[in-house]
């Protein structure tokens, strides 16, 4: 099996594969849905919110942090995690503008 050729895709395209990558597993869901709830940054209740072990929510948060959809601040020996909002707001555009294309061509086939 090859390797996906990710530069042969626009950045665009490279983006929602990401972003709905993230969004593929629902502890990652839960997650963002938890921070959303809670409006402000969380350091470390999410074990217990969302029922997952530690290094399991981590790695979570890590693939989240990677994405740029959270954002985390080292408050004395643990990382506080809050949503992105430039980030967010910049995902939401890209999603609906990917999610409103039928809006132009719908009918028009077969």
């Amino acid at each position: 099996m090859g390797l996906i050729k990710t530069e042969m895709f626009t950045d665009n395209q490279n983006a929602i594969a990401l972003i709905a990558k993230a969004f593929g597993h629902p502890a990652r869901v839960a997650i963002i849905q938890h921070l959303f709830k809670i409006n402000t940054c969380v350091c470390g209740d999410l074990v217990n919110e969302i029922g997952l072990a530690q290094p399991t929510i981590s790695q979570h948060l890590k693939e989240l942090k990677a994405l740029g959809l959270i954002k985390g601040t080292v408050e004395g020996t643990s990382v506080c995690y809050c949503i992105h909002p430039e980030n967010w707001k910049n995902m939401k555009n890209l999603i609906n503008t990917f999610l409103n294309a039928d809006d132009k061509n719908l009918n028009k086939c077969c």
